[in-house]
């Protein structure tokens, strides 16, 4: 069975990713993209659906693991009665046309270790026996397009349609172990020296490591989520997905399973907020490259998320063969709610755009008028009700943040115009302060004491904490102070932040949903830069520090933590859980304000 979410620490190249458990098994592999079909989807049920173990035998020895240095090189150590043994993993960056690769070396450290190999390939997330043969003492697995390659001096063995081997290795000792896949028409890749692979991978990251800008006192928690961040990165194209898994529950045992392999517009500017001040700018106008790319067209047409080359078709489907993470079912593939209508999204992508150009980044000749057909859109839409930030599958609302994303929209068009780009900027300020007097007036409930989920509602929601940060009020005011106060007394458990309140039978009648679900960790760093912004530093660094504490052995974070269990819930790593880590950091600092969506000393409403 597969271990706790947080036994997993992810290796990649830039163009998919691994999961690898303490137990020294790939449990979940898509190759040759982050959104393709998992050989290893042993994640989502058990070792049956695909894994591929190197450990001592079961039980046997005790485990330590960490990435080598500033690096997305993994290294699981065991310690037994005989020796140690480490292994190395790692995969290779892709040249342009080049195969990806999972490398795995065993070393040996101190005396003598005995270790097993079982690999167990099924394509297409687990359901699809491949055919097996050698070729010059190379294993190829076929079928249908997929075609993987495992080389290793190791001789594996195949029996009851998996391959093993039990081998020992002494100090000293070094043993490489290398999968390559390719399409299944061409011919076999050439061989990867798995040392030399290793050796130019160190190099990539400590070249890559030294162009972050932040030093300060959360430096490695910083520099751990921006290695974490370009592992999510679709290298080609510049997209970042959410997470790289599907389907890993926010209430275990429950129905709440998505697919986070894909790009949502609504990270974009909070992404290129933690790049460019952390010195990426590269990686913020690659990343600006492809938000152009993707929203170009009818504006009508923007979608909420899309593939990591632009793709716009998502369909969702279940994988009913897939037993599920812990039994939570269904498994999802793909996610319909790139279907929904969501109109804070237009707000994030004008937000993201006018960063990028205040911050330098290069406009192409397109961009602006690219913009000015969004917010013509959004002039016509803007007061209508949609499914909100957190993509419930209840009816549409009128939800306060969606008001507000409006209104940011139209703020920074306004703010662009002032600075001469050509645009109806008396119009857009008569826009934005409409927005604002609505959202002021429908918005904010007296008797609660907060701006709520909706028009009319009294149900809480941590999305109204980034107002402050947004430059929608003051931090001064006392509508948000309250809000603020609000929030952290009724909508904490545990010193975490949930999205929204629940029903006390686990549903909501918002998300149209069963169950329950754990604290959303961004909401948590929210909190975390609403106290600090309301001048309530130290528990805002105390918040801020008990975040730190819930990442794993390696520092990774996913989607959520459950109070209940005690362990973190949700597709793992999530970017929208270590970009605010980034982002709270850099805050708590005071950190390069130029590079702020809210750029510091603006006049606010």
């Amino acid at each position: 069975m597969p271990g706790r979410i947080e036994d997993y620490a992810i290796i990649g190249d830039m163009q998919s990713a691994a999961l690898v458990g303490r137990d020294g098994s790939v449990d979940w592999l898509c190759l040759p993209r982050f959104d393709s079909p998992a050989c290893f989807a042993g994640l989502l049920g058990d070792d049956s659906h695909g894994h591929w173990r190197i450990a001592p035998p079961a039980g046997a020895g005790q485990v330590t693991r960490s990435y080598q240095g500033e690096t997305l090189i993994l290294q699981t150590q065991w310690q037994t009665a005989t020796g140690t043994a480490r292994v190395i993993d790692f995969m290779p960056r892709r040249g342009e046309n080049e195969t990806p690769v999972l490398a795995r070396i065993v070393e040996g450290v101190a005396g003598t270790v005995e270790l097993d190999c079982v690999l167990r390939l099924r394509f297409g997330y687990g359901q699809v026996v491949p055919w097996v043969r050698r070729e010059g003492g190379v294993i190829n697995a076929v079928a249908g397009p997929d075609s993987v390659w495992i080389s290793t001096p190791v001789k594996l063995t195949g029996r009851d349609m998996e391959h093993r081997a039990t081998f020992t290795v002494a100090a000293g000792e070094r043993i490489p172990f290398t999968l390559t896949w390719t399409e299944s028409h061409r011919p076999q890749p050439a061989s990867c020296d798995a040392e030399d692979a290793l050796a130019e991978t160190s190099r990539y990251w400590a070249d890559w490591v030294s162009a972050c800008t932040y030093q300060g006192q959360y430096r490695d928690a910083v520099v751990r989520s921006l290695i974490t961040l370009k592992a999510l990165t679709y290298e080609p194209t510049g997209g970042i997905v959410a997470a790289a898994t599907t389907s890993l529950p926010e209430d275990i045992g429950g129905s709440r399973n998505w697919d986070y392999r894909y790009c949502w517009l609504r990270d974009a500017t909070i992404t290129l907020e933690a790049l460019l001040r952390t010195g990426y700018t590269d990686e913020a106008t690659a990343w600006r490259k492809w938000l152009g790319r993707a929203v170009a067209g009818d504006p009508a047409d923007v979608q909420i998320m899309y593939g990591v080359a632009g793709e716009r078709r998502l369909a969702e489907w279940e994988a009913e063969w897939l037993p599920g993470y812990e039994g939570s079912v269904p498994v999802r593939i793909g996610n319909a709610a790139v279907q929904q209508r969501q109109l804070d999204v237009y707000g994030e992508v004008v937000d993201a755009l006018c960063l990028a150009a205040r911050s330098g980044i290069p406009a192409d000749r397109h961009a602006w008028s690219l913009q000015r057909a969004l917010l013509d859109f959004l002039e016509k839409h803007w007061s209508e009700p949609d499914e909100g930030i957190w993509e419930v599958r209840g009816p549409r609302r009128d939800f306060v943040h969606s008001k507000v994303m409006a209104w940011v929209a139209f703020d920074r068009a306004a703010e662009a115009a002032a600075g001469g780009l050509p645009g109806p900027a008396v119009r857009w300020r008569q826009l934005r302060d409409q927005i604002h007097r609505e959202v002021t007036e429908k918005g904010y409930n007296s008797e609660r004491g907060a701006f709520t989920q909706y028009y009319g509602s009294n149900t809480l929601d941590a999305s109204v904490l980034l107002m402050a940060e947004l430059g929608f009020l003051p931090p001064s005011d006392p509508r948000l102070i309250s809000t603020v106060d609000t929030i952290a007394r009724e909508l904490v458990t545990d010193g975490l932040v949930r999205r929204y309140q629940l029903s006390p039978d686990g549903q909501s009648p918002v998300d149209g949903l069963p169950g329950t679900e754990g604290a959303f960790l961004a909401c948590s760093f929210w909190l975390a830069d609403a106290l600090h912004m309301t001048d309530r530093f130290d528990l805002a660094t105390e918040l801020f520090e008990r975040l730190l504490g819930l990442r794993n052995d390696v520092g990774l974070l996913s989607e959520e933590y459950d109070p209940r269990y005690g362990r973190l819930v949700g597709n793992t790593p999530q970017a929208f859980s270590h970009v605010p880590l980034i982002q709270t950091a850099l805050n708590l600092a005071n950190h390069a304000g130029h590079h702020c969506r809210r750029p510091a000393g603006r006049q606010q409403h």
